[in-house]
């Protein structure tokens, strides 16, 4: 590297934003860490259309959200850019590929995932998908908790959570809340017990000192300045988005329609995912599997192992969700149930994505208004040490789910599948050890799946 950084572009054109922001919808693979990697590769290293400050900044806002971190960057960034129709494209094009994709996967999943091949793939894949969850819990738990001997406090928190959920079976909100709570009263008591630095946000990121469209010494753009009537702009019409297709939906299917309760649950889901999309998946789990029994245990597994092989961000496996709840209650009667299943995969993302571009455009203004004094507060670094419990709690579910497939119910007095167990481990070990990535486990789990059945050692 030169001491001269390269020179900035005269300028972005809408254009080449675009371009950029449906190429990264279809690439962007590896979750929200490889997201984060390839954006700060290509819009601050090479394109240098951002400043390495400048996007850390945007990237701590986005960490403290409730929401896919990664998505809600890109559209902080494109509003940035190009104000509200910037980041209305690059936030959409950050999910649209995934979900097109999934829909087509679910479809496929559905129809002919009772054929003996396909039930040989996903055979393979569920212990692949628990081994995937474990390295997930072990990646958020050494970096948010610390040293038990420095921190013990987050160790307890999380701790409790993972008592809360599992022995007490208490709802997930529940635990988020209470987490905040706890989380503001240690904040007045005891706070370096709970706070930790923030650099974890900028993990992977290799900083990269170069000239910039959007440098750090750039003057706010005008549109991105705060402005109360701006922030109730936004408000009302993030309010009608919400207010209308629910009143739609109301009006046609009842409050118990289950399109209606697909559109309410996802909302609430959309407000509680602080930590990231595992954070969210045992809430999705519990009240998509045990509440409404809209898909099972294996169903839920098969759909991460197709969430986790799709671009977009994980969450996306709420289109899997809707996409099951809308088939299997034939939401438009039993002449339509695949275009049924369609609108429900469709309603279950839009109100889960909805509350992101809301947060991003109205809180946008002020985030750039607070450059350089932005810290995560006690509440949310209680509710990020109790998400790993919740984390936890979810891996012993689907180890079990894998180990006795029949279901929870006397799983004690019947024989475990140790093929599958030992598939776990083999996922594991390929995981920690041969730092294989999470498509490439997949896709070597499912080989392994379809060998075993054909072979009849499965």
């Amino acid at each position: 590297m030169t001491d001269q950084p390269p020179p900035a572009p005269a300028s972005i054109s809408f254009a080449e934003a675009f371009r950029f922001w449906l190429q990264l919808g279809f690439i962007s693979f590896g979750g929200p860490a490889g997201q984060i990697a390839i954006m700060h590769r290509e819009l601050v290293e090479r394109r240098h259309w951002v400043s390495e400050k400048r996007f850390l900044h945007a990237l701590n806002f986005c960490m403290v959200l409730p929401g896919p971190e990664a998505q809600q960057l890109a559209t902080y960034l494109g509003w940035l850019m190009h104000r509200t129709r910037g980041g209305l494209v690059a936030g959409t094009l950050f999910v649209l590929p995934s979900l097109l994709l999934l829909i087509a996967l679910s479809w496929i999943y559905m129809a002919f995932g009772q054929l003996p091949l396909v039930a040989a793939v996903f055979y393979g894949i569920k212990p692949a998908v628990a081994a995937i969850v474990l390295h997930a819990l072990h990646r958020i738990a050494s970096k948010s908790l610390g040293n038990p001997l420095l921190t013990p406090v987050p160790w307890a928190l999380a701790a409790m959570s993972f008592i809360a959920i599992w022995a007490f079976q208490l709802p997930f909100p529940l635990v988020v809340l209470s987490a905040m709570l706890i989380g503001a009263l240690l904040a007045r008591v005891a706070p370096g017990r709970l706070l930790r630095s923030s650099a974890h946000a900028a993990a992977g990121v290799v900083h990269y000192p170069a000239a910039a469209v959007l440098d750090d010494d750039t003057p706010t753009p005008a549109h991105a300045l705060f402005k109360w009537s701006r922030l109730a702009r936004v408000l009302l019409a993030g309010a009608l988005l919400w207010l209308l297709p629910m009143a739609a939906l109301l009006l046609t299917n009842g409050w118990s329609g289950t399109l209606t309760q697909v559109g309410w649950f996802f909302t609430k889901a959309a407000l509680l995912t602080f930590g990231g999309a595992y954070a969210v998946l045992p809430y999705v789990n519990q009240a998509a599997v045990e509440h409404y029994h809209w898909l099972s245990t294996a169903q839920m597994m098969d759909g991460l192992a197709l969430g986790e092989t799709t671009p977009g961000p994980l969450i996306m496996v709420v289109t899997f969700v809707g996409f099951l709840a809308g088939w299997s209650q034939q939401v438009l009667g039993p002449g339509a149930v695949l275009l049924g299943a369609v609108l429900a995969a469709c309603v279950a993302t839009w109100f889960t994505f909805l509350p992101s571009f809301v947060f991003i455009l109205a809180g946008g203004p002020w985030v750039e208004s607070t450059r350089g004094k932005l810290r995560l507060t006690a509440p949310l670094a209680a509710v990020t040490a109790a998400v790993v419990g919740v984390i936890a709690n979810l891996a012993l579910f689907f180890i079990a789910a894998v180990a006795y497939p029949a279901g929870a119910t006397g799983i004690f007095n019947t024989q475990p599948d140790w093929v599958a167990l030992t598939l776990v481990v083999a996922a594991a070990l390929a995981l920690w050890r041969l730092k294989w990535g999470v498509i490439t486990v997949i896709a070597a789990a499912a080989g392994l799946g379809v060998l075993l059945r054909f072979t009849s050692l499965a």
